[in-house]
């Protein structure tokens, strides 16, 4: 992880929908509880978490006004060139470079994945995944 992949927030800051990076995976916040502070403490934040290739969740606690990393998400159009097994075969639209991913998990994204589909992928602390199929061709 680079300095140039992620760009640093506050914890207070991290409203669900957020993306952020924790030991080189992608994460979304789903909810931030903030906790008042003490006589002699700080503020802390609960913060539950979903990660955005495997869908684990967890929770993290950190003082308020600690620093989180957010990834910087490069949203890029694909063209489907083949379905094979638990993999698919895209045409980047932009550089016509040819990726191979995973079929992502959820039923109703699969269903929708066919040849000359067009779909929306993301490119995120050097890993990619699919996000959703934008039209059937």
């Amino acid at each position: 992880m680079s300095e140039l992949d992620v760009k640093p927030i506050k914890v207070g800051q991290a409203k669900p929908g957020t993306y952020i990076a924790i030991d080189g995976d992608v994460y979304v916040v789903k909810d931030n509880e903030h906790s008042k502070a003490g006589k002699h403490g700080h503020a802390k934040c609960r913060i539950t978490l979903e990660n955005v290739f495997t869908g684990s969740k967890k929770q993290i606690v950190k003082p308020a006004d600690d620093r989180l990393d957010s990834p910087i998400i490069l949203k890029k159009t694909g063209q489907v060139l083949s379905v094979t097994g638990d993999s698919i075969q895209i045409m980047d639209l932009e550089s016509y470079e040819t990726i191979e991913l995973l079929l992502p998990k959820e039923e109703e994204l699969r269903s929708k994945i066919e040849p000359n589909a067009e779909v929306e992928y993301w490119e995120v602390l050097g890993k990619r995944i699919l996000r959703k199929v934008k039209s059937p061709a």
